[in-house]
């Protein structure tokens, strides 16, 4: 007797089919929890390589303020000693400290005057002794410096009186030293008493911190950097990022991440970040601090993430092979098991198989009689089998491209008839859908490939703005496509005429706009810059502009103005006219560019300035050079006529040592308040040195010489030119009287031009009339 189990019976052998199931949710799960924590102590390993290799270089840095803190305490007993001794004994010791530490490329120390000069009353100026390597030899230098006020990076160190790691450099301000060389100074304040006296330190150079910054990779494709205090790069895997602001190289994680703020503060911080290309990489930074120096230092570590997770992949993929293997196994058991319950299930699924690949035929119909409700699903495929043989033909012609087919439905509960209908929509909406995907794709390539190339145009004409102008402007206009174009700077030299003035022009009427002004508000391009808006217009009136060739000439169907601006500061403005008119995505391109246009304007400007200064500096000085060697000859005449005048009567050797208090000193500055007078200046004017310090110039000048005459005036505007002064001037002692003198003067710059004091030698000519 033949035993026919229902399907419900037989669907019961599925549960066996669910625990595969469960085992492999199972061990996806196990899986998924291994990989994370894996991961997890792959990044943990990261940021300890990363505190290791920091305490190695704060080792280093360590070791070095030990020996300033152990020499500056030493040193601190140099008042004890006559200052011939201590200078000859601490210049020998800086020798073997220098020879026994090759990293250190020179010691050098700083005394204050107010420390071993007596009577010296500034709180600054100082002395300062140095040794250096120079090849072989091992050279030293004294020099004074500080005379005129301390710089801003000692007095900074000064004031706070702390041990101190001091932001990289270049030394090349240094007497007898042939190098440029970029390094950092250890530092430990020489104190007595808790007195800042002095300074001990190490210069040393960056170039080992960078070799060791350079073999730091604890995984392929990782990298170290150093970062000073200021987030300045002192060591890089590339050699090109030294010395450049870490914002200028991550901007977007130094503003997201605030790493300016964390590396200043000494904070442990580590995240994910992209390259360029989409990579991610974990990236830590942690501080490096010697123990007493103010300063900290950060040393970042990245890390590809795909090499951090490749010892989790490699076990998740091992894990799976198990997994696999075993569920492979359950199935051939199952597959034992359940082969005599499903063979008239596995006829019907032969034939959904081959109707499944496309093969609709008469042959496919069953003739199942098991008595079940497999028969019943038989005949169900046979009358869709029957069904199916009607719509294959619109099948084919969607299969062949041919999407404007149609499809007469049998019913409206013709649901397969229906989903044709929708796939031959749906496959016209995605034909229609990829060829956008392909229009915006070819958009994003153009764009990305514009940025790298201006963005390599602004870095190779960053020393000329002239150059970078022309530059960019021709690329810019060849790029988008425009026919015109042309570059206004905004002109600020004088503050009460601000201009817009054009600085470049492509394929423009050079003759008629080559001395182009522009004033803020003024046309197109004044609102352009005063609005901070892009302007773009598609009417362009008749008379407007025109593009011309060999052959004629037409006017524009498209004018685009876009402010040159960084940070809401518009520093200029791009104008293109173009037959074509703009799109969106091309004013957004040339929008990004002008960003990156201003920021490299901005920084050229800014050289451009400082390079300015620097020639107005070194003018300045051969000026005040040549004034001190005209006042030195003209004391060389006041001296050789008194000694002419006096010839007759005294020794040469007599009028020499009167000389000293025969000539009035005084020294005020550019308001006119005296700041120095001598005692030949109070004994012949009557005032005692209090009364007159901090009186105005002009209470010593009679009334045709004082501030009100036009002669005084001329006098102030020829120091403010520095120009030296000298003739007869009318004097007013204390008791109102008038007294004659001959005068010099002559005006005192410091390095930077700035007026500080006006230098007076005054001759009563009564005297040189007695004298005579």
């Amino acid at each position: 007797m033949k035993i026919r189990l229902k399907i419900r019976q037989k669907i019961f052998l599925l549960v066996l089919t669910a625990s595969a199931i469960l085992y492999v949710v199972a061990i996806s799960y196990i899986l998924s929890i291994s990989r994370r924590t894996m991961l997890d102590d792959a990044l943990q390993i990261a940021q300890l390589t990363a505190k290791n290799y920091a305490k190695e270089i704060e080792k280093d840095f360590e070791r070095d303020l030990t020996l300033t803190r152990t020499l500056s305490q030493a040193f601190s007993i140099y008042q004890t000693m006559p200052t011939p001794l201590w200078q000859d004994l601490f210049l020998k010791m800086y020798y073997p400290v220098l020879e026994g530490n090759k990293h250190v490329y020179s010691i050098w120390d700083s005394w204050e005057y107010y420390g071993f000069v007596p009577n010296y009353k500034k709180d600054y100026g100082r002395l300062s002794m140095t040794l250096w390597r120079e090849g072989t030899q091992i050279l030293s230098v004294q020099e004074e410096r500080s005379i005129d006020g301390d710089p801003d990076k000692y007095g900074a160190f000064k004031r706070n009186n702390h041990d101190d790691l001091w932001e990289p450099y270049f030394d090349e301000g240094l007497t007898g030293k042939s190098e440029r060389v970029l390094m950092t100074t250890i530092a430990s304040p020489i104190q007595v008493n808790g007195k800042y006296m002095g300074l001990v330190g190490l210069d040393v150079g960056l170039e080992a911190l960078q070799e060791t910054i350079s073999r730091i990779e604890p995984v392929p494709g990782s990298f170290a950097l150093l970062v000073s205090a200021k987030s300045i790069v002192v060591a890089h895997h590339n050699a090109d990022f030294i010395n450049v602001p870490l914002k200028d190289i991550y901007p977007e994680d130094f503003e997201n991440e605030n790493l300016g703020q964390i590396v200043a503060e000494g904070i442990d911080h580590c995240y994910y970040r992209y390259d360029e290309l989409g990579k991610p990489y974990y990236m830590c930074f942690v501080p490096v601090k010697p123990s007493s120096s103010l300063a900290v230092w950060s040393l970042g570590l990245s890390i590809p993430l795909d090499v951090v997770t490749s010892r989790a992949d490699d076990s998740r993929n091992i894990s799976l092979i198990i997994g696999i293997s075993a569920l492979f196994f359950l199935m051939i058991i199952l597959f034992f098991i359940a082969n005599g319950l499903t063979r008239p299930i596995v006829k019907i699924t032969n034939s959904l198989t081959k109707l499944g690949q496309g093969e609709i035929s008469d042959d496919l119909q069953l003739n199942l009689q098991s008595g079940d409700e497999m028969e019943l699903m038989a005949n169900a495929l046979n009358k869709s089998i029957q069904g199916l043989n009607k719509k294959s033909s619109f099948a084919m012609d969607i299969e062949s491209g041919r999407l404007e087919s149609d499809l007469e439905l049998l019913s409206e509960s013709d649901v397969l008839g229906k989903s044709l209908v929708d796939m031959r929509n749906s496959l016209k909406k995605a034909k229609d859908d990829e060829e956008q995907r392909a229009i915006e794709d070819r958009k994003r390539t153009w764009a990305n490939e514009g940025f790298a190339h201006f963005a390599n145009i602004l870095r190779n004409n960053s020393k000329d703005l002239q150059q970078l102008s022309d530059e960019v402007l021709k690329n810019l206009v060849k790029y988008v496509e425009g026919n015109q174009g042309a570059i206004f700077l905004i002109n600020e030299e004088d503050k009460n005429n601000v201009y817009l003035e054009l600085i470049s022009a492509y394929a423009w009427d050079r003759k008629k706009h080559l001395e182009m002004r522009v004033l803020l508000g003024e046309g197109l391009v004044g609102a352009c810059a005063l609005e901070k808006e892009t302007i773009i217009l598609t009417e362009i009136p008749e008379e407007y502009i025109s593009i011309s060739s060999g052959l004629g000439e037409a006017n524009p169907n498209c004018i685009l103005l876009v402010p040159l601006k960084q940070d809401d500061k518009v520093v200029g403005v791009f104008e293109v006219a173009s037959f074509k008119v703009f799109e969106q995505y091309e004013i957004e391109f040339i929008e990004k560019v002008a960003e990156s246009i201003a920021a490299t304007v901005i920084t050229v400007k800014i050289n451009e300035k400082t390079r300015y200064l620097l020639e107005q500096s070194q003018q300045q000085a051969e000026e005040m050079q040549a004034q001190e060697e005209e006042m030195r000859q003209n004391m060389e005449e006041l001296m050789a006529t008194q000694e002419e005048m006096a010839r007759k009567e005294k020794e040469m050797g007599w009028t020499m040592d009167a000389l000293g208090s025969f000539a009035m000193h005084l020294e005020y500055d550019f308001k006119g308040i005296i700041l120095y007078a001598n005692q030949r200046t109070l004994d012949v004017t009557g005032y005692i040195k209090e009364e007159l310090i901090g009186k105005h110039h002009s209470s010593l000048l009679d009334n045709e010489s004082a501030s009100s005459s036009e002669a005084y005036r001329k006098f102030w505007e020829d120091m403010e030119n520095r120009l030296a002064y000298q003739g007869l001037v009318k004097w007013i002692d204390h008791q109102n009287n008038i007294i004659t003198t001959k005068v010099l003067r002559y005006p005192v710059f410091d390095e930077n031009g700035n007026p500080l004091k006006v230098v007076e030698l005054a001759v009563v000519m009564d005297d040189l009339i007695k004298e005579q």
